[in-house]
């Protein structure tokens, strides 16, 4: 369905008519906010996939079973 200028027209004759001249430029403030925090929420949210993807993960910490060596049950096993 191709974008025809008629129809931009006609949306805007709608909005014109239902919201009246007065609340237009409220109405288009209030859209071109709603679109600077969208785009602000989605550089951030890029930005924060990016770092992530880019930055190398931390080795996990030693267990505490391999630092203290053999348990007692282990021993055991290991006899018979």
């Amino acid at each position: 369905m191709p974008f025809h200028p008629l129809w931009l027209l006609l949306i805007l004759v709608v909005v014109l008519i239902i919201f009246g001249p007065g609340r237009l430029p409220e109405l288009g403030g209030a859209v071109g906010k709603a679109m600077r925090e969208f785009r602000k929420a989605t550089n951030e949210l890029s930005s924060e996939v990016t770092s992530a993807m880019q930055s190398k993960p931390e080795p996990p910490p030693p267990t505490e079973t391999a630092a203290k060596g053999p348990s007692s049950s282990e021993a055991d096993t290991s006899k018979n």
